[in-house]
Parts: structure tokens; sequence; C-alpha cells
């Protein structure tokens, strides 16, 4: 998945994974994923996706304040 923050283009398949959390199993309508990304130049993302039930109905690509990041590590620790 390719986005574009501030001008420049990120693409996931160029990002490392720093940890991934899933919730139920594939074709699971309520099950999701959450994988915490970062580009090389430090920018973290939150990508998520899941099925028709789960709080991700869509996949998106979101960048993330470091404050962010630590609240979200802190929260799937």
């Amino acid at each position: 998945m390719k986005k574009t923050v501030r001008g420049k283009e990120y693409d996931t398949m160029e990002m490392s994974v720093v940890k991934k959390v899933v919730s139920g199993c594939f074709g699971d309508p309520a099950g999701y994923e959450e994988t915490l990304l970062v580009a090389e130049d430090g920018t973290y993302f939150l990508y998520t996706n899941g099925g028709e039930e789960s709080p991700y109905k869509e996949e998106k690509l979101v960048s993330m304040t470091k404050a962010k990041v630590e609240a979200w590590k802190k929260a799937n620790a």
C-alpha cells in the first residue's frame, strides 16, 4: 500500500515491521490486524485491515506521532 504524507510517498513494502497484532483468524468477520511499521526516515505508521464486523472494515495506513506509537506499544504489550 502506498500513501503520500506531507508530499512524500511511503510504501508499506519498503517499511520495517515493528509489531503486528492479529485478532481472530482469516475469514472471521470480526477479525482484524494492526501492524506498526517504521519507514527508513523514522516515520511510524499503523496499518489496519479487518472483516465487515471489525473496527477496521477497510484497509488504512495512518501516520503516528512518537507519543501515539508508545501508547500503542504499551496497550499491545
